[in-house]
């Protein structure tokens, strides 16, 4: 079970109230076109049952920032709650939820082609070295950013070039001290980890068996953008390395994890074991 089946489940119930939710993605990846598969969209049978924003609005060639992600989610927040729809926000990664959910203090944009010559960087030395010279320059920014993390390490490395300090390990699980934009719900699922290590597997299988490949390599060959190529296992897709996208997605369910128990303010679900239907019964009642 995954996020989207829930927030499909809150939305029949909320529709069995009278009213007409919709939902709102945070998820960094999913505003690609042609990259459903890979970064698991909305199927089309959760989109006929739960109307989705921000799913698959760019092309793969694009790139996108969490400042253009937070202008966008705010519009389509503040048009629905203005139309009397109750936003669902489905996501994702944390600093897309956050930008979503509050006003982000955004550090300033790169200049231009710094961002192109660390990334010439990171290919021709590899990240583990790049991450190396980052903990050499600010172990606390390195301390926040694991290796397999291309776009955190070369905005790490941005800033510094910038004389901006990155921020340092933690910083993330102080972001909900803000005020909220509007009164929202947090709720966070979680499961036992062994049952999530083998959904996580499970799901990189189906993805293979789905020709999540030939997207990945048809997005490469229409020119796919440095942040479109973040897409966990777009990298190792192109290797053909399926066992290191399984490895790489267990470690970002382990970080997931981790920051969701610190999120301040969230009400944590476990998950294992259980229907959509009954997560999304006690995501209402505590609403």
């Amino acid at each position: 079970m995954g996020k989207t089946a829930v927030a499909v489940g809150v939305a029949g119930l909320l529709r069995e109230a009278g009213e007409d939710p919709v939902a709102v993605s945070a998820d960094a990846l999913q505003v690609y076109r042609g990259l459903e598969t890979l970064t698991g969209a909305p199927s089309g049978a959760e989109r006929a049952g739960l109307e989705h924003r921000l799913v698959g609005v760019l092309p793969v060639s694009a790139t996108f920032s969490a400042g253009e992600y937070a202008a966008r989610a705010h519009e389509e927040i503040d048009s629905a709650l203005a139309a009397g729809r109750r936003p669902i926000v489905v996501g994702g990664t944390g600093l897309y939820l956050q930008a979503a959910l509050t006003d982000l203090e955004l550090r300033p944009p790169p200049p231009e082609g710094l961002r192109a010559r660390i990334e010439a960087r990171v290919a021709e030395r590899g990240a583990d070295a790049l991450h190396a010279e980052l903990a050499e320059r600010s172990p606390d920014a390195a301390a926040a950013v694991v290796t397999t993390d291309r776009t955190r390490l070369v905005r790490a490395l941005e800033l510094l070039e910038m004389g901006e300090e990155p921020a340092p390990a933690g910083e993330q699980s102080r972001l909900w001290t803000a005020a909220l934009r509007h009164p929202t719900l947090l709720c966070g699922l979680t499961m036992e980890r062994d049952a999530l290590y083998a959904r996580t597997d499970s799901r990189v299988e189906r993805m293979v068996a789905a020709g999540v490949e030939h997207e990945v390599r048809r997005a490469d060959a229409a020119g796919a953008s440095p942040t479109a190529r973040a897409a966990l296992g777009f990298e190792e897709l192109l290797r053909d390395d399926v066992e290191g996208m399984k490895q790489n997605t267990r470690r970002l369910a382990k970080r997931q994890l981790t920051w969701l128990r610190k999120l301040r303010g969230a009400h944590v679900l476990d998950v294992t074991d259980r229907a959509p239907e009954q997560v999304a019964a006690e995501v209402l009642a505590l609403a």
